[in-house]
């Protein structure tokens, strides 16, 4: 392996299922070195894991990049956005952390909508209107369901500000993953008092907001990782907030990510704030903005699908009858927290791989659905999609969004794009330069291009009849099933 050109720089992606760490060059961007640790998430009826699993699993995918961890001269980290982490006096969790897709606080988000001024006043103050995934729905649960939980809190964390905070003994965040929680108002762009108070929650207990490019810290003695004191620390962000840096995201470029959730979003100089929901408008982690719509059921729902078929997750077959919701997870776009899978249109010769593209068509349609809401109205229409995360590259999946969105689809060789995006991040702290301009100087979009086709139409309608008609369904929750 060659020397590196320039300094090296630590980018970290803590997400759901697993903590990913890359040591790349900031000179080039090259990747010198890369490690993985899996963590684990609770079934049933909520989804929660331990933020010490986090911190064991960052060791452990550190430790894996050798040497060159231990050279890092600044480090970031990206990480899942909208959980709830609860610590105590010491620091130590009081209770595992509620994650993202942890939909039980979806009757707190309605009664915070309700007693807040409605959705259209949400969306104007905070960017968003909160659903289920939000952490202030996420609190306002806690503090009714376990108050001496959150009587024992003396700190409120997301999941990359647990890590960095164990990093520099310092309590921070940015505006990009706090504009997730619901009680951050973007446009003074500071937390929102009464947002607090209404839900009981002390703004001393909060995190510093670091400003873009701005350290946050640097790392102490007894931290027990291979980075040497003083080494800096950058901001960090949230996974899709640091994705858009990994890209070098510029405004009005579309991108889709197809991970255990699926996401699109885009860059926009705007400040967003839609009525209905549907885009949630937050913070980029540069000073612009990221609207952004996000489902529950994207890779995990189709590959259980094929696993329930028996069938390799490639194995989809054309058809035009069968229509399938999967929403295995309750679902965020469209707002069906309490919702389950629903299977329509299915025939004596319906085949199997046939019933595996319904599912993949059913969760492409949910975030085309979304895609014109996140972008302004000046974006150019036939600029190509980029798609990323893991299912980007399963030709099933890129072959499902390039006949279902009618444009060109691009799918960036660069791989790890939250843990590049972080890199970058820890990059302009030495060099000075806006972390979305290292990324476009690493060249990390590079891909090929695959053309646009025609947009299956018929399919689309289809399944937006399916939708309409199956609404008073979907709605229902889960104690009157």
């Amino acid at each position: 392996m060659s020397a590196a050109e320039g300094p090296l720089v630590v980018g970290v992606d803590t997400s759901t299922q697993s903590t990913k760490a890359l040591v790349v060059d900031a000179a080039t961007g090259r990747v010198v070195a890369s490690g993985q640790a899996p963590h684990t998430v609770s079934s049933g009826a909520g989804r929660e894991s331990d933020p010490r699993e986090w911190w064991n699993a960052l060791g452990e995918a550190l430790s894996q990049c050798g040497e060159a961890a231990h050279e890092a001269a600044a480090v970031s980290i990206g990480g899942q956005q909208h959980g709830l982490v609860t610590l105590d006096a010491q620091g130590e969790p009081v209770r595992p952390a509620l994650l993202w897709n942890d939909v039980r606080s979806a009757p707190q988000a309605r009664r915070l909508i309700d007693e807040l001024g409605g959705a259209k006043a949400w969306a104007e103050r905070t960017g968003s209107v909160p659903s289920a995934s939000f952490t202030v729905t996420k609190w306002a649960w806690l503090a009714e369901h376990e108050p001496d939980a959150a009587r024992a809190a003396k700190a409120v964390r997301l999941p990359h500000d647990y890590l960095t905070e164990r990093l520099t003994g310092e309590g921070t965040t940015d505006r990009g993953d706090v504009s997730g929680t619901g009680w951050w108002a973007s446009g003074p762009e500071e937390y929102d008092e009464e947002i607090l108070a209404r839900v009981g929650l002390d703004p001393a207990l909060l995190p510093r907001v670091v400003r873009p490019g701005e350290v946050a810290g640097t790392v102490r003695d007894g931290h027990g990782l291979p980075f040497s004191k003083g080494t800096l620390v950058a901001a960090g962000t949230g996974d899709n907030a640091a994705a858009a840096l990994g890209l070098g995201l510029r405004p009005g470029v579309p991108v889709m990510s197809l991970g255990t959730s699926g996401t699109v979003y885009a860059v926009s100089q705007r400040r967003p704030a839609d009525p209905t929901g549907t885009v949630a408008g937050f913070a980029d982690a540069r000073g612009d903005w990221l609207p952004l719509a996000c489902t529950l059921n994207c890779t995990l729902a189709v590959d259980r699908v094929a696993a329930l078929l028996n069938l390799d997750r490639e194995a989809v077959e054309p058809g035009t009858g069968a229509t399938f919701l999967p929403f295995l997870d309750g679902e965020r776009t469209p707002n069906f927290p309490h919702s389950s899978g629903l299977l329509h249109g299915l025939r004596h010769d319906t085949t199997a791989g046939q019933l595996l593209q319904a599912a993949y068509d059913g969760a492409v349609h949910s975030l085309l659905g979304a895609l014109d809401l996140v972008l302004d109205a000046d974006a150019d229409p036939s600029a190509p999609l980029l798609l990323i995360g893991g299912g980007a590259r399963g030709s099933a999946w890129q072959q499902t969004v390039r006949r279902l969105s009618g444009r060109p689809v691009q799918i960036p060789e660069a791989k790890e794009l939250v843990a590049l995006g972080a890199a970058a991040q820890a990059a302009g702290l030495l060099t000075g330069e806006d972390a979305a301009a290292v990324a476009r100087r690493w060249n990390t979009a590079a891909g090929p291009v695959l053309d646009a086709v025609e947009r299956d139409e018929a399919t689309l309608n289809r399944i937006t009849g399916v939708l309409s008609d199956a609404a008073p369904l979907l709605e229902r929750d889960a104690a009157s099933r």
